[in-house]
């Protein structure tokens, strides 16, 4: 009997170091607790969309609902349940989980308490870097094409050279516009029409803006 309650406290204290893992990982540079608001690279640079919270809440419990699918290993089946959200699928999902099997193989061993949690935000890191990297990809692909509307004779070359110098400065408009693309994303997920409306009308505004500095950095040199 002892060993059993050894056991469950033991259970219990991983899933709360994972559900604060949960919470910590997404909110980062993200999602200010509480409040609706999204922020870029620094709380400084942040936005407020009504219902925010929500969408982030029910993406966390995504995670929360599946975390004793984590701790028995079936690391796959864990990860299934990601494909609602949207640009998410099956093929995507799996190519996930064959990343992520080396980084597994080496800490399956000899996992302790901390080791549990680093395990786990390399499954959140790998998930949500994908949906961040698919939706912002789409804004950038969208932003090139409308500094060439402008000025056709503006070449892709040059175009991604000023972006890369944006993203080396971390530019303001594009650590927000990155997480607007990923609420927009999430929004859509959970069927949250009107907070994908304005991600999609603030997303446009940014992107002018970045067009507008890329445009301007391109005469002045």
């Amino acid at each position: 009997m002892e060993i059993y309650y050894k056991r469950a406290a033991r259970m219990n204290s991983e899933l709360e170091m994972l559900y604060e893992a949960t919470d910590n990982l997404i909110n980062q540079q993200f999602y200010k607790e509480g409040q609706d608001v999204i922020i870029g690279r620094t709380p400084e640079v942040h936005l407020k969309i009504s219902n925010s919270g929500q969408i982030v809440q029910k993406f966390k419990d995504l995670f929360n609902e599946n975390i004793d699918l984590f701790l028995e290993g079936n690391y796959l089946k864990f990860l299934l349940p990601f494909k609602k959200i949207k640009g998410l699928d099956e093929e995507k999902i799996f190519e996930i989980n064959e990343q992520l099997k080396d980084k597994f193989e080496l800490l399956k061993d000899d996992i302790h308490e901390s080791e549990i949690v680093v395990l786990y935000t390399f499954v959140l890191s790998a998930l949500i870097s994908r949906i961040r990297d698919l939706h912002f990809n789409e804004a950038i692909e969208e932003i090139k094409g409308r500094v060439k509307i402008k000025s056709s004779k503006i070449s892709g070359k040059k175009i991604q050279e000023t972006l890369d110098d944006l993203f080396m400065r971390n530019n303001d408009n594009i650590s927000i516009l990155y997480n607007i693309s990923y609420l927009d994303a999430l929004a859509s997920s959970f069927n949250y029409k009107k907070v994908s409306r304005v991600c999609k009308i603030q997303q446009g505004k940014y992107m002018n803006r970045i067009v507008n500095l890329i445009l301007s950095a391109i005469t002045h040199t």
